[in-house]
């Protein structure tokens, strides 16, 4: 179908994020994904709201793309996925080299962020990523 585009599955949804942190059934991940939580409500003054099914986002923008598909995704977010806690850092991370050099065990794809938990990692590096990332992300989608 010739300028069909495909509906974003991932939308913001009225689940309660309460609810969802307290249901991840094990206590660690349930402890980081709190401790993120507030990092990140921190970093974006926003209050934390579910995306789909397993996503935490903060914050929101809207984005259209020269193809001229165009959508609203959360600024930061996490989701603490079986394997990992997944942290969206939604400017990329190339920027970023001295703070990932610094922040302790940790992978990345494009935009995300995959910690096995917090204990992991150094806290005020995460921070300042986060808090870096949702600055970028504001100045480029005003």
């Amino acid at each position: 179908m010739k300028g069909y585009m495909a509906e974003l599955k991932t939308k913001r949804t009225k689940q309660s994020v309460a609810a969802f942190i307290k249901s991840i059934p094990e206590e660690q991940k349930r402890r980081d994904a709190q401790t993120i939580s507030k990092l990140m409500k921190r970093a974006t003054n926003s209050d934390p709201e579910m995306w789909g099914g397993n996503i935490v986002g903060f914050g929101s923008y809207h984005y259209r793309y020269a193809s001229g598909r165009e959508g609203d995704w959360f600024v930061t977010g996490f989701s603490p996925r079986k394997r990992n806690l997944t942290l969206y850092i939604m400017s990329g991370f190339s920027q970023y080299n001295t703070l990932m050099k610094k922040l302790g065990k940790h992978t990345t794809g494009k935009s995300c962020l995959y910690i096995k938990r917090l204990a992991d990692v150094d806290i005020p590096t995460l921070e300042k990523l986060i808090r870096e990332s949702v600055k970028h992300v504001k100045m480029t989608y005003r």
